[in-house]
Parts: structure tokens; C-alpha cells; sequence
């Protein structure tokens, strides 16, 4: 989702076959096909027949869309709890994050 994201991987255009990605990222061909699977019912990419995989018109919106939903629903939480037991406040969160923005 990350070359999505970064535009490396642009919308409607073909992305690797399976085999390409899982020798490019050295993991089984069974890993990358998962993957494809559930970008595939996310609506991020479509199969055409005979052609491979390509990216969907709205591919670049429904990561943002999954990414943001991962964030709020899994990394705000645990970032929240950490917070709590290292005793930072909000005001300090904020003073070290604006640089980093």
C-alpha cells in the first residue's frame, strides 16, 4: 500500500504479477497472493483477464481510507495507552511532534 500511497503505483496502471513481487520481496508466492486477495475485496486493484492485476480508478483513496481507520482503530489506542504509563501529556506530544510535521 506504501508504493500506492507514494504514487510509485498509479492508478489503473498494472502493478507486478504475483511472481514478480514475491521474488522482488523474497516471500512466497501463496503470501503475495493473500495480499492480493484482499486488496482485490478492498477494491484497491482488479484482475483483468489475461492481463494481471491493475490498480482501480479509487485505489489511492481506499488506502487512505484503510490506513486512516488501521490508525484510529489500532495505533491511536496503544499510542494513548503508552502515554498514559509514561506519564507524557498531551502539551508534551504536541511540542515534540510539531518538527516532525
Amino acid at each position: 500500500m506504501n508504493r500506492i500511497l507514494s504514487g510509485a503505483w498509479r492508478a489503473e496502471e498494472r502493478i507486478p504479477s504475483v511472481r514478480e513481487l514475491s521474488v522482488e520481496l523474497s516471500v512466497n508466492t501463496h503470501t503475495v497472493l493473500k495480499a492480493f486477495d484482499l486488496l482485490s475485496d478492498s477494491g484497491i486493484i482488479a484482475s483483468r483477464r489475461g492481463m494481471g492485476y491493475f490498480l482501480t480508478p479509487e485505489a489511492r483513496d481506499k488506502v487512505y481510507e484503510l490506513r486512516r481507520r488501521e490508525f484510529y482503530d489500532s495505533t491511536l489506542p496503544e499510542l494513548a495507552s503508552n502515554l498514559k504509563a509514561l506519564g507524557i501529556s498531551l502539551a508534551d506530544l504536541e511540542e515534540r511532534l510539531k518538527p516532525l510535521l
